[in-house]
């Protein structure tokens, strides 16, 4: 049997795979216009299985050269002379693979050890193309290993003069060159030296953009599915269960594949709105190469962690502009992606991950636990006593906070009820959350436990007149998710409040409303 993949290229006869033949069909057409280009999304975004599905494609009428700079070692890029025999290494194992004529092989490895210029090389690669049948297509995976790096930039240029000078007939060279890898090389920033300036550098200003959309929407998601049904006969919506799985990853191909893993593997074959959740909450929890990758980008990087934090945690909305450099650094690293002219987080995944890193450290800084041990809010059916957590966060907050800096209450409040809450449902509870754009930035959370679903609203007092509204609208929020309970906490940061804490009637609902 076949299985979800979500290590190294997928193998259509090994793996349960997405329908991308449109997205090739696209890619295709700039092969045959003998276009140049990158290839380039975030980590574990289906690149180098894309390469594989091009060469598949084209092999036949094509001479197609896939190689990869992952492995090769630093030492290939330290004169022209290394890299050129280790450029020269890799095509040739392609010629052999392809079944080229042992003369024409041969007459490219001639003399590679004495090759010291990228001249030189240059016109190896004119030789090859002028004595194969085929038009030869070059394509280079990995390419992010190699980018900050000058020779490779060299070697970008040599590549572009032979396109320039073939376009005026001049020179013979590759048909097409297809480059992958995280960033675009055509925009890169390189330190030449020590003390100057970044600048930028163009030595791929031939490519053409690439537009492709490499991510999966919910009829593309409902292939793989189809395919997976033939074999096991689950009996599940394919159409619903392919909204949902895109609802929570916005068609990132490793998220997708993640998902369908593990409702396969872990939760015996529970293909439902419940299994996709329960397979959300393992995703969250799960250490993974992406999880890691997105922590890492956050530490790292101050100004892109600010910009989230106010983006999630504070609720200000953002306009998508490709040329503010905190976007453009977020979407090529895939946090980003653009929705109505809005900058938001690429998928609920993320967001949920983001949400997890950020209360830990928080967790870690303020020392919650005295007041959120889980026993207390559970009962022995298993239900969890909201009205009681919010009851203890309110005491938390009186009596740790309530002399604490404006700035930090304002700054930190509603991650703090995150915080919170974690180890009370942590193993068993899923917290959906979404902020909510409005004069109040409200911050719903959809709490599932135990098959059980809760509705906690969080925002700030301003004033009497936004307060009924917020209650209106959390009660048409409890309509939607057929329930007549739901919880609403109110940050009041002025020194004066009142710590209330009483149910209100508002509609035919019951509101458990806690001042903080």
């Amino acid at each position: 049997m076949k299985e979800f993949n979500v290590t190294g290229v997928c193998v259509s006869n090994k793996h349960y795979m997405v329908d991308i033949s449109k997205k090739l069909d696209q890619i295709i057409k700039l092969i045959k216009k003998e276009k140049y280009f990158t290839i380039h999304r975030a980590r574990q975004y289906g690149k180098t299985t894309t390469l594989s599905c091009i060469y598949k494609a084209l092999k036949d009428n094509y001479l197609i050269l896939k190689i990869s700079f992952e492995g090769i070692g630093d030492y290939a890029f330290t004169t022209e002379n290394a890299f050129i025999g280790s450029f020269i290494n890799l095509i040739s194992r392609r010629l052999h693979h392809n079944g080229l004529d042992n003369h024409i092989i041969n007459k490219w490895e001639e003399n590679k050890n004495q090759l010291n210029k990228l001249e030189d090389l240059s016109l190896k690669i004119t030789e090859l193309v002028e004595n194969t049948d085929k038009e030869i297509v070059l394509m280079i995976d990995e390419v992010d290993k190699s980018s900050n790096n000058q020779l490779f930039l060299h070697f970008l240029g040599m590549l572009r003069n032979k396109y320039l000078d073939r376009e005026e007939g001049f020179d013979s060279t590759f048909k097409s060159v297809i480059l992958a890898g995280v960033y675009d090389v055509k925009n890169l920033k390189l330190k030449l030296r020590t003390n100057e300036e970044k600048k930028y550098n163009s030595p791929w200003n031939i490519a053409s953009d690439f537009d492709v959309d490499m991510s999966f929407d919910s009829k593309e998601i409902s292939t793989m599915l189809l395919e997976y049904e033939k074999d096991y006969r689950t009996g599940m919506d394919i159409e619903e269960i392919s909204k949902e799985i895109y609802k929570f990853t916005s068609g990132y191909p490793f998220l997708v594949s993640k998902i369908c893993k593990i409702i396969h593997e872990k939760l015996s074959q529970n293909w439902t709105n419940t299994g996709i959740k329960d397979a959300v909450k393992l995703v969250v929890h799960e250490k993974t190469t992406l999880s890691d990758d997105l922590i890492k980008n956050l530490a790292n990087n101050s100004k892109l962690y600010e910009s989230i934090f106010n983006q999630l945690i504070l609720g200000e909305e953002f306009a998508y502009n490709t040329h503010n450099e905190i976007t453009q650094i977020g979407t090529i690293l895939g946090v980003f992606r653009e929705e109505d002219g809005r900058r938001i987080i690429h998928n609920k995944i993320f967001e949920e991950l983001i949400y997890e890193y950020m209360a830990s450290e928080i967790d870690e800084r303020e020392r919650l636990t005295p007041y959120n041990f889980r026993s207390n809010f559970i009962s022995k059916e298993g239900e969890l006593n909201i009205s009681k957590i919010l009851d203890k966060f309110q005491e938390m907050m009186k009596e740790e906070y309530s002399n604490r800096d404006k700035d930090f209450l304002e700054r930190e409040g509603r991650l703090l009820f995150i915080a919170f809450l974690r180890p009370i449902i942590n193993g068993i509870g899923f917290a959906l959350k979404e902020v909510q754009i409005s004069e109040e930035r409200r911050l719903d959370i959809l709490l599932t436990y135990n098959q059980n679903k809760y509705v906690i609203e969080l925002k700030r007092w301003y004033g009497e007149e936004y307060h009924k509204k917020g209650l209106k609208q959390l009660n048409g929020y409890l309509e939607s998710q057929g329930l007549n309970k739901g919880y609403l906490i109110v940050f009041d940061f002025r020194k004066e409040k009142e710590y209330k804490k009483e149910w209100i009637d508002v509609d035919g609902k019951r509101v458990y409303n806690v001042v903080v």
